[in-house]
């Protein structure tokens, strides 16, 4: 039996200074825990056969496929503010590229498969609470239509890893548009290779925005579309209470997907400051600080393609700000305009944005649950007697009150009666998202006692996130304050 991956690999056409050329380390004993079916035949692939001893040991990285080309990319990044010049890949090597269903290009890679030259003394490998979590996250977040690599299968490797107790090993099959990032951009910038530069920008040009292909400034077009998916994409983790917990360069997609899920997490009550990531110690990625840091990622690729933007500096450099200029409207104009669909309101009017923000100030206030204020809110648009279950989600109740008059006197001003209203804003308003504590107990249950049933099940709630599932209401809940999550890790 001979398992087909339909490859169509062009990221290796480029120089070898893009890549280090290497092969998976294979292990033990893997097995298969987790398989997304309808992901493999979006992506052309058989699930039957992957869901074999065969599979499991190509997801391992224990068998390479026919046709695949594995390797290691090379980027730079700036982390936390502070520039290294060369990372890379150091724990995942990219099999190969196959055309999906709808056309696009995708990456297939192996994260955990073991160390490449980018490793920097790591061990490559990766532990299975870390692929749980990446796994859960990536689908929620797909479920609720945010843009975001994928989880094609988790495999357990047979082999511990060593972390600052002995942990189980395994390995993550994630799927990108492309794992092409603004650190990619620098590691050539910094060495001085405009010609390196120019062959990305032309790539990812050809990939990912051909439609700029023909402008006459086709490297601004480039760096302008790249702000507009990142705005649009910071708005949406806004808007559902996401926070990304590490914004480096290096974790800057250039697709405009959400990648690389180390200490991520969803807030329970609203705060804007909020800060899960146990290496934020300043809270340089705070939830409200997102925008402000992509915008400074954008800025650093703005930087490496000055040389492609105009043959004068100072002339390049006006480009660039120009282009960056637009950031703050655009991500203005999607936060707000989501703002907007979350309370309910159809149109724009003087004002509106005020209502929303004065919203939020109560629910900080009041540590009311950014999720199910929003949740309920949908309700309650069907009449008074919905309050009772937003207000019990204040501190004060009489925050809420005072707020829900003003709200309700603004949607009398529109013609869209209650059954509208409601259905709009539960398909912007889940009521299930991946509650850190739930998160926590999957990966709990997984690595001490080798029980994947929460897994399965948190996944297929998560997997419907708009739609009241009462079998399973208990997972809409927030955490008892013993059961909260004060950190996340990175997990390598």
């Amino acid at each position: 039996m001979t398992i087909h991956f339909p490859f169509q690999n062009t990221y290796t056409a480029l120089p070898p200074s893009f890549f280090a050329r290497v092969e998976p380390t294979p292990v033990a004993s893997p097995r298969l825990i987790k398989l997304n079916r309808p992901l493999a035949i979006q992506l052309g692939l058989d699930p039957d056969l992957l869901d074999s001893p065969e599979g499991a040991e190509i997801l391992a990285g224990k068998r390479v496929p026919v046709g695949a080309d594995p390797i290691a990319m090379a980027y730079a990044g700036h982390q936390f503010g502070h520039f290294v010049p060369q990372l890379g890949d150091g724990r995942a090597i990219l099999l190969g590229e196959v055309i999906d269903a709808d056309g696009v290009r995708r990456d297939i890679q192996l994260k955990g498969s073991g160390p490449t030259p980018f490793s920097r003394r790591g061990d490559g490998r990766a532990a299975l609470g870390p692929v749980l979590r990446e796994y859960v996250v990536s689908e929620a977040m797909a479920a609720l239509g945010i843009p975001t690599t994928r989880s094609l299968a988790a495999v357990i490797t047979g082999e511990n890893v060593m972390r600052e107790i002995p942990l189980p090993g395994a390995v993550l099959t994630r799927v990108a548009s492309s794992h092409i990032r603004v650190g990619t951009f620098q590691y050539f910038a910094a060495r001085g290779d405009t010609e390196g530069v120019r062959r990305l920008a032309d790539h990812v040009i050809a990939r990912h925005y051909p439609q700029v292909a023909e402008f006459d400034r086709p490297y601004r077009a480039l760096l302008e579309a790249v702000l507009e998916r990142q705005a649009d994409l910071v708005a949406r983790w806004l808007l559902v209470g996401f926070i990304h917990g590490v914004m480096n360069t290096d974790n800057s997609s250039i697709s405009g997907e959400t990648i690389d899920y180390g200490p991520c997490a969803f807030m329970d009550h609203y705060d804007p400051a909020k800060v899960f990531s146990s290496i934020d110690e300043q809270g340089r990625y705070a939830y409200a600080n997102q925008p402000r840091i992509a915008l400074w990622n954008l800025t650093r690729l703005a930087e490496c393609l000055l040389p492609l933007l105009a043959d004068d500096k100072d002339e390049a450099i006006e480009e660039a700000q120009a282009a960056l200029g637009g950031f703050a409207e655009r991500f203005a104009s999607a936060y707000q305009a989501g703002l907007q669909k979350k309370i309910g309101l159809f149109t724009t009017r003087d004002g509106d944005e005020a209502l929303v923000q004065d919203l939020l100030d109560a629910m900080a206030k009041n540590q009311a649950d950014f999720t199910l204020t929003f949740r309920r809110l949908s309700d309650a648009v069907l009449g008074l007697k919905g309050d009772t279950e937003v207000r019990q989600l204040f501190a004060e109740p009489a925050g809420y009150d005072e707020w829900a008059a003003r709200w309700r006197q603004r949607t009398s001003e529109e013609p869209q009666d209650p059954a509208e209203r409601h259905a709009a804003m539960r398909s912007v308003n889940p009521a299930f998202i991946p509650r850190n504590h739930r998160v926590e107990a999957v990966i709990e249950a997984a690595v001490n006692r080798d029980d994947f049933a929460p897994f399965e099940e948190l996944l297929a709630v998560l997997a419907n996130p708009y739609e009241d599932q009462p079998a399973f209401a208990g997972y809409a809940d927030p955490p008892e304050p013993h059961q909260r999550v004060l950190q996340t890790f990175c997990g390598t």
